[in-house]
């Protein structure tokens, strides 16, 4: 979300995205250090901290500033948005909560010597055994500290494709690292989503940043770890890749789709369910199936300003509306 006041966030979050819509828990990355998408999951490492060099996050022996101000607006932020709930009259059961993935951490942290974290395959490990407990441990916060009873979870994974085609640059810039094995990525994932269900996360959906080639390693790696779904950009979806997730979807996952792009106007409701319906009707999806569906932005919103965001989750609502609809007309 734009801007820095989580209180701000908080309630145009609340306010767009309540019953039967699913809120989320805010993330403000314009306030700095701590509250970027690299930062707000360190902060829930179990047993590991960071600090920050010019070339990024890396992981040291003992908590400092960097790490403190990370944790710190992490606590902020979930407790402001228990006060919001706790004034609400009808707060719903639903959350949604966002982090990083073992991958892109391994990828984004760096080790002492300064090389990314996912060069090394012990530190690989480490780093997901941490992110799973310690993600457990966030889980267990959040539905305590939130008083909700159904929370879903989605990873991120930014930059999937580089390190499934061993495209990562080392710390250099003069050569790549080696890709990481597809079973370890869905090893790592099945990891965290068993930590997370013990918790009591209701759903667990992957979110991989991956080119369209890359689409079914990726499709199996999240069916392999027990995901309830799959988040993708509608964009990225070519014929192959809407045929995998209609598999996805038969199979009795979820299929989460990013549709309307911040950096662009709203194309409408009526051209936004087109470009969904469209091929769903191609693959012989039945219309009774759209529940099996949920609509988010195709990017963060962090680059809009307030009042735009508001009128960006606005449209998302009225085109899930719409679909709505359309199901239960089916």
């Amino acid at each position: 979300m734009p801007g820095t006041n989580p209180v701000e966030s908080t309630f145009i979050v609340r306010g767009e995205l309540g019953e039967p819509h699913l809120p989320h828990l805010v993330q403000l990355p314009a306030r700095g250090v701590g509250s970027d998408d690299v930062g707000r999951t360190a902060a829930m490492l179990e047993g590991l901290f960071v600090d920050v060099q010019p070339f990024g996050w890396r992981l040291v022996d003992r908590p400092g500033q960097d790490h403190r101000r990370a944790t710190s607006a992490l606590v902020t932020d979930l407790n402001v948005l228990a006060d919001v709930i706790g004034g609400e009259d009808q707060p719903g059961d639903t959350l949604k909560i966002q982090l990083r993935g073992p991958l892109a951490m391994a990828s984004s942290l760096y080790l002492h010597h300064g090389e990314r974290a996912l060069s090394d395959a012990g530190a690989r490990r480490d780093l997901a055994d941490s992110l799973a407990s310690g993600a457990a441990g966030h889980v267990a916060d959040v539905l305590r500290t939130s008083g909700r009873r159904e929370l879903t979870v989605v990873v991120e994974e930014p930059g999937l494709s580089d390190i499934l085609r061993g495209t990562v640059p080392t710390a250099s810039g003069y050569r790549t690292l080696r890709s990481v094995p597809r079973h370890e990525v869905a090893q790592a994932w099945r990891t965290l989503a068993d930590a997370l269900r013990a918790a009591g996360a209701a759903h667990v959906v992957i979110a991989p940043a991956a080119r369209a080639e890359d689409l079914p390693a990726v499709f199996d790696a999240a069916s392999s770890a027990g995901a309830d779904g799959t988040c993708l950009p509608l964009a990225s979806l070519d014929r192959a890749g809407w045929e995998r997730a209609a598999e996805t979807i038969e199979a009795g996952r979820q299929l989460w789709l990013g549709t309307l792009d911040p950096a662009r106007e709203s194309p409408g409701v009526v051209a936004s369910v087109r470009s969904i319906l469209t091929p769903w009707r191609q693959l012989g999806l039945a219309e009774a199936s759209l529940g099996a569906l949920t609509l988010l932005p195709a990017a963060g919103l962090e680059g809009t300003a307030p009042d735009d965001a508001r009128r960006l989750l606005l449209a998302l609502t009225r085109t899930a509306d719409a679909l709505n609809q359309v199901r239960a007309e089916a």
